[in-house]
C-alpha cells in the first residue's frame, strides 16, 4: 500500500452501478477509485474522474489499468481468468484472485467446489444432449433447471423445462448446461458476507430476496420470520465458502429456503444487488466494506441501522421523465432514500433503487413500494 501520506488507489475493472456507489464509499475512506470503463457514458463513468477507457478482455488494457493501483477489483465477474493471473503474477493486488473468482464465472466449476466442502446443494449435472437431460430427469424428476455455465445473470441462461422437447429447444442455443434438479423452495434468502486477505471475516444479516420474471425486485432485512438457527447457519455457510474459496472482499451467496433445509443456489464475488440496502441500513455499507476487505483494512460493523430496512428496485417504465415524478415521491416521504444509476431509461431496465428504514415490516415495505411505483410512472 502506498505511504500513510499518499491515497490508497483502488482500480475497479467495470463501470457500472456498482463501481458509481463504490465511489461514495471511497471518498469517505480517502480511497482514490478507478474504474475500467468501456464507453465514456457509463454509469460510473459520469461520476468518477480517474476513469480510463479500455477493454477488459484485452491483458494489455488490463496491465495499463492496474499499474499504480495498490488493488484491484472488479464490478462484473467476467474478466478471463488467465489475464487476472498474469497480473498477479507481476505483483499486481487482484482481489478476489482468479482461483477464487472462477467459482462466480464457471457455474459447473462452482458446483464441484461446493459439493466437495459440503455446502448445501441440488443434484446437478453437465448435460450436452437431449439423452443426458433426460437421463438426469430420470434420476431427479421433471422440470429440470438448465443454466449456462458461463455469463448467467438476472434470470438470463436460466431455463425451466418440463420435457425433452423444450430442452432441445434450449440445447440449439450451442450454450454449454449443467442440469440442476428444481428445488421446490418457500422462499429466497441471500447472506453477503467479507473477507479480508489476511482471514477476518463478517457477515451481514440474512436477508430475503424477491424476485419477479427472474430480477429481484425487493431486499427485506433481516429475512422476516426467519429462525435464529437457520439464519445463524446461512451465514456459517457463507463464511465457510469464503474461507474455503479463498474470497478477498465480498462475497454474496444466494440460498433456497426449503421445508428440509438451505440449498445454496448462485455465488457473487463483488457488491451485490441483494446488500444495497447496507447504504443506509448497516454501519458499514457493503461498499466501503469491499474496499476495506480488498485493501485489507480492518472490517467494520455490519450492525443494521434499524430494525427493518427495505430495499425496492427501480425498473424502467414506458415513461422516461422519472424526475417529473421525483418531487411528489421526496415530499411524501421525506425519509425515503432514492439512488439513480445514471442510466437511460427503458422498460424492465434497472436503472436505481430505494430505501426504506423503520421499525415495522408492513408499514416499511409499503413506503418502498410506494416510492418505485410513483416513480416508474404509469404502467
Amino acid at each position: 500500500m502506498n505511504s500513510p501520506n499518499v491515497a490508497p488507489v483502488v482500480g475497479m475493472v467495470g463501470a457500472g452501478q456498482l463501481a458509481r456507489m463504490t465511489q461514495q464509499a471511497a471518498i469517505a475512506l480517502g480511497v482514490e477509485l478507478r474504474v475500467l470503463a468501456n464507453a465514456p457514458d457509463e454509469s460510473a463513468s459520469r461520476v468518477i474522474t480517474q476513469t480510463v477507457l479500455g477493454d477488459y478482455r484485452d491483458l494489455d488494457d488490463l496491465r495499463a489499468f492496474a499499474d499504480g493501483c495498490d488493488a484491484v477489483t472488479f464490478d462484473h465477474e467476467h474478466v478471463p481468468g488467465g489475464h487476472i493471473r498474469v497480473l498477479a503474477e507481476a505483483g499486481v493486488a487482484v482481489r478476489p484472485g482468479a482461483d477464487a473468482l472462477i467459482h462466480a464465472q464457471d457455474k459447473a466449476v462452482m458446483r464441484e467446489r461446493l459439493g466437495a466442502i459440503g455446502a448445501p446443494c441440488p443434484a446437478w449435472a453437465r448435460v450436452d444432449s437431449v439423452s443426458a437431460v433426460e437421463e438426469f430427469a430420470g434420476e431427479n424428476g421433471w422440470p429440470v433447471v438448465l443454466k449456462a455455465v458461463r455469463g448467467g445473470y438476472d434470470g438470463r441462461g436460466v431455463w425451466v423445462v418440463e420435457s425433452a422437447g423444450e430442452a432441445a429447444q434450449v440445447l440449439k442455443n450451442g450454450v454449454e448446461l449443467i442440469a440442476e434438479a428444481f428445488v421446490p423452495f418457500e422462499r429466497e434468502l441471500a447472506v453477503l458476507v467479507a473477507r479480508s486477505p489476511h482471514g477476518q471475516g463478517v457477515s451481514y444479516p440474512v436477508v430475503e430476496t424477491v424476485q419477479e420474471d427472474g430480477i429481484c425486485v425487493e431486499v427485506i432485512a433481516p429475512a422476516p420470520d426467519l429462525d435464529a438457527e437457520d439464519a445463524a447457519q446461512a451465514q456459517r455457510i457463507a463464511l465457510t465458502i469464503a474461507a474455503e474459496l479463498g474470497v478477498t472482499g465480498l462475497l454474496a451467496v444466494e440460498m433456497f429456503q426449503t421445508k428440509t433445509g438451505l440449498v445454496v443456489n448462485e455465488l457473487a464475488m463483488r457488491p451485490h444487488n441483494s446488500g444495497h440496502w447496507t447504504i443506509e441500513g448497516a454501519r458499514t455499507s457493503q461498499f466501503e466494506q469491499h474496499l476495506r476487505a480488498v485493501l485489507d483494512l480492518p472490517l467494520g460493523s455490519p450492525a443494521m441501522t434499524a430494525p427493518v430496512v427495505v430495499m425496492a428496485n427501480l425498473l424502467g417504465g414506458p415513461d422516461p421523465d422519472i424526475f417529473s415524478r421525483y418531487e411528489h415521491v421526496l415530499a411524501h416521504d421525506p425519509g425515503i432514500k432514492l439512488h439513480f444509476y445514471g442510466k437511460e431509461v427503458r422498460p424492465g431496465r434497472k436503472i436505481g433503487h430505494v430505501t426504506a428504514l423503520g421499525t415495522d415490516l408492513d408499514d416499511v415495505r409499503a413506503r418502498a413500494r410506494h416510492a418505485v411505483t410513483c416513480l416508474r410512472g404509469p404502467v
